[in-house]
């Protein structure tokens, strides 16, 4: 008797993952990460981490990295703004995947990155539900906004031991859009209207800000810090989009020897 209660038990679980299988639908499913007022995120900035899950479960159905291009800039930048009847074309980068669905599913996406520039990285979730067969590749996909600039510190290199004697510093830093894309004076994305500062620590304190300006030369910005005493020293170079909220920040430290 138990021996037929436990055949029954495996062929009605056997009976149930055949009806599923069977049941279940390819579903594609196009996720894309755009740059907050720019364009998309893609395989010139080492792509996005792009992770689909369960929303309920937990369970991950899909993972990869955003490919392609920035895409269009003609369908992106819009002088005049107004509602774009699409953002895509084949240039613009985005992760493919075919899902197996047999019921509708609560999925959350979440995008990493941008993974060629870890010290501006940072996440985005979003969720949605998606039923079998009904695409998500159609249009301009599942289409996530990744806010932030990519600030990368220049000089000086952290953790530089400087002479007791040494009067200033020159910081000096990169700044470009999440996508890669550059800030110069009069381009779509105008170096002068951006607020690019120094937060200055010394041992731990605060010890003043500083203005960078942009330093002739595209996507690059200058300042110079007098120096005010020996002690290790913290610079956090920030970006700032008054228009948008935009921000985005890198740091390095720098030692000042003590007099002998």
């Amino acid at each position: 008797m138990r021996l037929s209660i436990l055949l029954s038990f495996m062929l009605t679980s056997v009976m149930g993952i055949i009806s599923s299988t069977v049941h279940a639908e390819p579903t594609d499913v196009t996720v894309r990460v755009i740059s907050r007022d720019a364009k998309f995120i893609g395989t010139s900035m080492g792509g996005m981490r792009i992770t689909l899950r369960d929303a309920f479960t937990g369970e991950v159905l899909a993972t990869g990295l955003t490919a392609g291009g920035t895409g269009n800039t003609d369908l992106l930048m819009h002088k005049g703004g107004g509602r774009r009847s699409s953002m895509t074309d084949a240039s613009a980068a985005g992760f493919h995947t075919t899902l197996d669905l047999s019921e509708p599913r609560l999925i959350e996406v979440e995008a990493y990155g941008p993974l060629a520039q870890l010290q501006a990285a940072h996440r985005v979730v979003a969720s949605q539900w998606v039923v079998p067969g009904r695409s998500l590749a159609v249009g301009d996909g599942w289409v996530l906004e990744l806010p932030g600039f990519v600030v990368d510190v220049l000089a000086p290199p952290a953790h530089v031991k400087l002479s007791p004697t040494t009067p200033q510093i020159d910081i000096c830093a990169n700044v470009v859009l999440m996508c890669g894309c550059p800030v110069e004076p009069g381009c779509l994305w105008d170096a002068t209207k951006y607020e690019v500062k120094g937060l200055v620590k010394r041992d731990g304190k605060r010890a003043g800000d500083m203005e960078l300006a942009y330093a002739g030369q595209t996507s690059q910005f200058s300042g110079t810090l007098q120096i005010s005493g020996p002690g290790t020293y913290e610079v956090i170079v920030y970006a700032y989009d008054p228009a948008t909220g935009n921000t985005g920040l890198d740091r390095t430290t720098f030692i000042v020897d003590v007099k002998k």
